[in-house]
């Protein structure tokens, strides 16, 4: 089954000898290597680059595990581009891989692996593109030690349309099965439900739990993973260290510092597993730090985390739109509205309505509700009413599970159907 991801494969194209080192992240196994080592492969094979002209190593494989050590890397890359005369591609999977040493050379220095490529990277004749699969590594911390030169391209599970471009069935049975097991791509190989539960469940206990205790050296593991837990049945709400450090020993009877939940977290975000989303202030145009939302990178890893037990598909809605906000290469926030309001007792009096989301890209920017069902007027009042306190300009949008013909009312708000958004690519603009 060959699934098409031609954002990313075309974000490569664009990219393609333009003297950056290429960093593509993602969560583990959303499709970087395939999208590299597959679709992006066989793009420079069709367009005239001869198989010996693309070197490929990945740092995951046990035969490989010398290469990890930057000394041995460098010596193997140079080796493998010597020829001065010939344009060479370099792929490099899952570089996280590669370990930090001391430089014998020089006392108190450590050699990375961003030494090892920076130093490829000044080869005119090398273009140079590394998979990985933790963010603290690879996102902006890497892109400092590259010093101006990594360009990065993050590739998420499957978009809702990628997912139905290969899926055997309508829509409504699509969104079912996509709002259960979520959008990594392997889940669409297999058959049945039990064979996907135990895939995705896994998964996330095998590679991505173990991929933190073991990155991290942690050495409470429960800890750990109540905290994933209680944050996997709390998706979309608003939360904090603090708050949670209350659940977790009303849960469990044990305390646990707001610091170390912090630290936890940090870890899960490290590893794409879950993103924060915090809280803007629209008419105050300032951010407000505490509490956050949180959201799952795929809605299939959180209902496998639960078991498929809170499949509250309201709070899967609301991820599932976040997720596609992503996709789209929004930067996204939590919007917070204050008014003043009339109270019980006749006085007015400060009243904060959120709205969902709010996407910025570029000069662009959204305003959208995520509404599972508006069966009556006062329900359609009630999801309209932050959006109608905004008095700036950008387009405001509301997100149903109701099947509903799009939309506009008298404040220019436009309502579509959660097909309408997530099928249409330009769905933002209708």
């Amino acid at each position: 089954m060959d699934i098409k991801r031609d954002m990313y494969l075309n974000q490569l194209i664009s990219k393609k000898n333009n003297g950056l080192v290429k960093v593509i992240t993602g969560i583990r196994r959303c499709g970087k290597s395939y999208l590299l080592f597959e679709l992006y492969y066989n793009h420079l094979i069709q367009s005239g680059v001869k198989d010996e002209q693309i070197i490929k190593l990945a740092l995951d494989d046990d035969i490989n595990i010398k290469y990890r050590n930057p000394m041995y890397l460098s010596e193997y890359l140079r080796d493998a581009v010597k020829d001065k005369n010939i344009q060479y591609y370099v792929f490099i999977d899952e570089i996280q891989y590669a370990q930090t040493i001391e430089n014998p050379y020089l006392e108190g220095n450590a050699i990375t692996f961003c030494d090892v490529l920076n130093g490829l990277n000044k080869f005119p004749n090398v273009d140079i593109y590394v998979t990985g699969s933790n963010s603290k590594m690879l996102s902006s911390d890497i892109l400092t030690e590259f010093r101006g030169r990594g360009d990065e391209v993050r590739v998420h599970p499957l978009s809702f349309a990628e997912f139905m471009s290969v899926y055997d069935g309508d829509k409504y049975s699509g969104w079912l099965e996509y709002y259960t097991f979520g959008g990594m791509p392997l889940v669409l190989k297999m058959q049945g439900q039990e064979q996907k539960a135990a895939y995705l469940t896994g998964l996330f206990k095998e590679t991505y739990v173990k991929d933190i205790i073991d990155r991290n050296k942690i050495k409470n593991t429960q800890q750990l993973e109540e905290i994933l837990d209680i944050l996997s049945s709390s998706v979309g709400s608003l939360t904090n260290p603090n708050k949670l450090s209350k659940t977790f020993k009303s849960v469990s009877g044990v305390d646990l510092s707001p610091n170390t939940i912090k630290s936890y977290i940090e870890k899960f975000e490290d590893s794409f597993l879950i993103n924060k989303t915090l809280r803007y202030d629209v008419k105050g145009k300032r951010y407000i730090d505490t509490p956050a939302k949180y959201y799952f990178e795929d809605v299939g890893l959180r209902n496998a985390r639960l078991n498929f037990r809170q499949q509250e598909e309201t709070h899967i809605l609301e991820n599932v739109i976040y997720n596609e906000l992503r996709y789209r290469g929004f930067n996204v926030d939590v919007g917070i509205i204050e008014i003043n309001e009339k109270q019980e007792n006749g006085k007015y009096g400060r009243k904060q309505l959120e709205v969902d989301f709010v996407a910025n890209k570029g000069s662009k920017r959204y305003y959208i509700q995520s509404a599972f069902s508006m069966p009556t007027l006062e329900k359609t009042s009630q999801e309209k009413r932050p959006l109608v306190n905004i008095d700036d300009s950008f387009k405001k949008i509301i997100v149903t599970k109701d099947r509903t013909m799009l939309s506009r009312d008298e404040y220019g708000i436009v309502t579509m159907d959660i097909f309408d958004f997530l099928l249409n690519e330009n769905s933002l603009d209708l």
